[in-house]
């Protein structure tokens, strides 16, 4: 249920954001507020908890994020404490990039990697992209240790197994043929 809930607020928050022409400043936005969320268990347990009053919660996401986004995603976050849906604000982030991008014809690039990506390999790896599709994209890395190391991209239908274990996969036939 909440992940349609969550497409109708990301959809209204960037209709919004495109009369505003800030639609770029508040995907960023979204971008800094999933990543914080993610990275931070006192975040997650404020915002799941059912204990804590919504004025409470409103109030620590203002003080995590008053100084780091827009006041589009500000209201964004009063309008969720209002309707008491501010346990899918992750969710509505996560949404709104998605929609961005696809109204930006930008290409979601999901990277797999051992270990999470550095500055200089997720430039590379962009680099790559654009060489190889001709759009700009944007990367969504997953952390999975089973691949050992390398990477694994996939781009829409497409994928490209770079990974150890893949590798490894490969010997290990060519041995038993």
């Amino acid at each position: 249920m909440g992940s349609r809930a969550a497409v109708r607020y990301a959809k209204a928050i960037l209709s919004f954001a495109l009369e505003q022409s800030k639609e770029v400043e508040v995907n960023n936005d979204m971008l800094v507020v999933v990543s914080t969320i993610e990275e931070s268990k006192d975040l997650q347990l404020v915002l799941s908890s059912p204990v804590l009053k919504s004025e409470l919660k409103k109030t620590a996401l203002k003080e995590v994020f008053s100084s780091k986004v827009s006041g589009v995603t500000m209201g964004l976050i009063d309008l969720l404490v209002e309707n008491k849906r501010l346990s899918i604000l992750t969710d509505v982030a996560k949404k709104y990039t998605v929609i961005f991008d696809e109204l930006k014809g930008i290409e979601v690039a999901k990277v797999t990697t051992a270990v999470p990506l550095t500055e200089a390999l997720n430039a590379q790896v962009l680099a790559k992209i654009k060489e190889t599709t001709g759009k700009e994209a944007t990367i969504e890395n997953t952390v999975d240790p089973d691949i050992i190391g390398g990477f694994i991209l996939r781009i829409g239908d497409v994928q490209y197994d770079a990974s150890i274990s893949n590798k490894l996969q490969v010997l290990k036939r060519q041995f038993e043929n």
